[in-house]
């Protein structure tokens, strides 16, 4: 028996790799995500799917929950694979899901995948580097798990870049965080359903971007590679 956790990439799923689809393509079982894209799961056409989906505010199955039906049906077929948007690792709590199956004495192996941190920017031209202007980026979740005992994302950021994963619905109060480290007038692009054919993009900056009409799934990207972006594309607030 041995347990996947494959990325699916930023939300194409064209952009799933080759190495995932032929995972997927053996699989028994598959527990997919929320963010992992439905099209892809034909490549798992001889499997059993079971949805373990979690978004704010709502989680179809807790964490503890989706560790345990890991353990459960690895221990019950040869190949299950654990489905997550993006990759594994960005966000992904792959490692704890690895930590509850090396508990159980239980193989693992992973296949990363495109994370949307750098995917969906680069899906529409913006650049998290530019020579010049960003030598440095920072990836971070706009939304902490609230059980924690102590806040760990401080906002005083020394990257050149910052890209928020997660930040919509805290998008507001983020900002404001940013703000007290970083000009108000710091250029903003938010992606909605990046990669996907809903996408959408929100320009403006840390003053004002809360203000404007934004739903999630979306990422955020602060700093001066925006004004790149919207030069390459001739792109006005």
């Amino acid at each position: 028996m041995v347990v996947y956790l494959v990325g699916a990439g930023p939300g194409d799923p064209e952009l799933i790799t080759l190495k995932a689809v032929n995972v997927l393509k053996k699989a028994d079982v598959v527990l997919y995500d929320k963010l992992a894209n439905e099209e892809i799961l034909k490549y798992a056409e001889n499997a059993k799917l079971i949805y373990v989906g979690k978004q704010a505010g709502h989680h179809y199955k807790s964490q503890d929950e989706i560790n345990g039906l890991l353990v459960e049906e690895a221990k019950g077929n040869d190949v299950v694979v654990r489905l997550k948007g993006g990759d594994p690792f960005v966000f992904g709590r792959g490692g704890e899901e690895i930590l509850a199956l090396v508990e159980e004495g239980i193989n693992f192996e992973l296949v990363p995948g495109v994370t949307s941190a750098i995917g969906v920017p680069t899906t529409i031209g913006l650049p998290v580097t530019h020579r010049g202007v960003a030598t440095s980026f920072t990836v971070v979740t706009g939304h902490e798990d609230p059980t924690k005992c102590k806040k760990q994302v401080g906002w005083d950021f020394k990257a050149d870049t910052i890209v928020i994963l997660m930040g919509i619905g805290n998008l507001a109060e983020n900002t404001a965080e940013i703000m007290k480290h970083k000009d108000p007038e710091t250029p903003v692009c938010v992606i909605e359903n990046g990669t996907l054919k809903g996408q959408r993009i929100i320009t403006g900056t840390l003053e004002n971007i809360a203000e404007k009409d934004i739903k999630p799934p979306a990422l955020v990207v602060i700093g001066n590679v925006v004004d790149v972006f919207k030069e390459m594309n001739q792109i006005s607030d």
